[in-house]
């Protein structure tokens, strides 16, 4: 069961908003009879119905200057991306996690170098955004964590965002997480591990989400009703105390507390930037009705 937006009635099939992402039910199922945001600016490439990948909603174009053009419409190669980034970067870290292992069998001395951010190898610029996509290597936890985060609350931020917006967001969060957590560990002193996850990103993700709609309610396992602020609050309470006393308790172990503090707060800082222009639903739905599809606003 779901409950209506607009009104509160429960739906079994409830509809869900391809433009704004809420749930409603068939009364209110239309943008104009739920006060879609951005439903003045139909017409307006720069409003909530903007592509995400290109500045033209006339034919999908983009043109600059020079006369160069992206097709990002309908069947286009660039159109199957739009509204899609949140399972490009999932197919991404799933594709590294397996390089990772190709590398670590044949050549394992590369792996520091190709996919570890290392605060004695910051000059290594490419392991700024491939430790985003790399994970603990033999383990699949760390890569299963960040995948169920990045997977639920990441289709929200896209749709909110717009895919470009929301491809800038993630990989920027993750590299400012990384040099993050390679800071503070030349700071500590100290053994120097380096850092790779997209543990950064995805608080980011969380954050964003967080602030859009506080009241979100996550089930937790798929059964305990968690509102998101609570989920979001523990994540920042664990990151600040196992940077305050690293090494103690359930704070043990190689995790990037620095790198989790860091996404929190850019993504609460660009939720709150944004906030009056977005809308996210009062639940994580786990299926239900898809909008859009290749050259769309992508599944939901």
């Amino acid at each position: 069961m779901s409950e209506c937006d607009v009104c509160g009635q429960q739906e079994n099939m409830p509809y869900q908003c391809g433009h704004c992402g809420g749930t409603y039910c068939a009364e209110h199922r239309l943008p104009e009879s739920h006060d879609c945001p951005g439903l003045d600016n139909w017409n307006d490439p720069k409003g909530v119905f903007d592509s995400g990948f290109d500045d033209s909603v006339d034919g999908g174009d983009s043109s600059g200057s020079g006369g160069f053009s992206i097709d990002t419409g309908p069947g286009s190669v660039f159109g199957y991306f739009r509204g899609n980034m949140t399972y490009v970067f999932l197919a991404t870290m799933a594709i590294t996690f397996v390089l990772q292992h190709i590398v670590l069998l044949t050549a394992p001395r590369l792996h520091q170098v190709l996919f570890v951010i290392h605060p004695e190898r910051l000059p290594l610029v490419w392991t700024w955004v491939t430790s985003i996509f790399s994970h603990a290597p033999f383990s699949f936890s760390h890569i299963l964590l960040n995948g169920v985060v990045i997977f639920f609350f990441g289709r929200l931020a896209e749709r909110q965002m717009g895919s470009k917006k929301f491809t800038l967001f993630f990989i920027g969060s993750g590299v400012l997480s990384g040099l993050g957590q390679a800071g503070l560990q030349l700071l500590q002193g100290g053994p120097v591990q380096g850092a790779l996850g997209a543990s950064g990103a995805a608080l980011a993700i969380l954050g964003f989400v967080t602030v859009i709609n506080p009241d979100l309610t996550v089930y937790v396992y798929f059964l305990l009703p968690v509102p998101v602020w609570v989920i979001t609050g523990l994540y920042t309470i664990i990151s600040i105390a196992g940077i305050v006393a690293p090494g103690t308790g359930m704070l043990s172990g190689n995790i990037g507390h620095a790198a989790h503090l860091g996404g929190l707060i850019i993504g609460l800082w660009y939720g709150k930037r944004i906030k009056d222009q977005s809308h996210i639903p009062n639940q994580v739905q786990f299926g239900g009705r898809r909008g859009g599809g290749p050259g769309g606003r992508g599944p939901f």
